[in-house]
């Protein structure tokens, strides 16, 4: 899954990477080395410019709720748990399927955090026992230092309880979509620990590798068979993981100091 990530790239170097025509200075987030659920996040979009009286897609930078809110949905309560859409259901399930089909996005990032549990909790886990288990995380990133572009999706939603003026009448929210971890060897793997991502979680984020940017983000395609195409795993060997501090746990804690690599996990692992 994709539950944590980190995106420190500012508005100048996304534009650069991705061929951003337009953002808002309103648009433009702080770095962000702890980016949870709920929170507004980056994401790069191809969508006409409102009022523009043009219709042409214009590719922008804008600022979106993480936390998929469907259309349809009564309230926003069950955003924080649509924060991942399955790769293998995007099409056909009922809170993506319109959003996969003409509102797809790219959720920049650094990489992203994944926890391991620690050996013993997991053996109580097994025994049903309900101690907390310690878990080390890991960071997950290009092993190049490029960009990780996450494949996202994002959606509308109007808060009926609001009138038309209000600034929170309308929520623009988004979800990153996940796919199954890679079980080859990681580009570069740390000295103590897994050897692959599907070591550390069966699940990670869909990576996007640039050739398949603008076709993704490309509104004009709408066709579901067409799409899935574009939901094939990258190239194996693209990514690096390494145990960084538990203090990454704690949302609250925020700074690159969480991306910097330990010399060995925290917590020990099955590893």
């Amino acid at each position: 899954m994709c539950g944590r990530y980190a995106s420190s790239r500012g508005a100048e170097d996304l534009a650069q990477v991705f061929g951003i025509e337009k953002w808002e200075p309103g648009e433009v987030l702080a770095p962000d080395h702890n980016v949870a659920p709920t929170k507004a996040v980056h994401v790069v979009l191809d969508r006409p410019l409102k009022d523009a009286g043009d219709t042409r897609p214009v590719r922008q930078l804008r600022t979106l709720r993480w936390g998929l809110v469907p259309s349809w949905a009564t309230s926003p309560d069950g955003a924080a748990r649509m924060i991942n859409a399955r790769a293998e259901t995007v099409h056909e399930k009922p809170s993506y399927r319109r959003a996969f089909a003409a509102r797809r996005c790219i959720v920049p990032a650094d990489g992203y955090y994944e926890w391991v549990t620690g050996e013993q909790e997991r053996e109580l886990e097994v025994e049903g026992r309900r101690k907390r288990p310690r878990k080390q995380p890991y960071f997950v990133t290009p092993a190049d230092g490029s960009v990780f572009a996450m494949a996202g999706l994002y959606e509308f939603w109007r808060d009926r309880a609001l009138p038309d003026d209000h600034p929170g009448a309308w929520w623009v929210t988004c979800s990153v979509i996940t796919t199954e971890a890679e079980r080859g060897p990681l580009a570069a793997a740390p000295a103590e620990g897994p050897r692959a991502l599907a070591d550390i979680h069966p699940r990670m984020p869909l990576m996007l590798t640039p050739d398949r940017w603008d076709a993704w983000l490309d509104p004009a395609r709408t066709d579901p068979d067409d799409l899935r195409a574009l939901l094939a795993p990258p190239p194996p060997g693209l990514l690096r993981a390494y145990p960084v501090s538990t203090a990454v746990s704690n949302v609250r804690n925020n700074g690159p100091e969480l991306l910097k690599e330990l010399p060995a996990p925290e917590e020990g692992t099955l590893f």
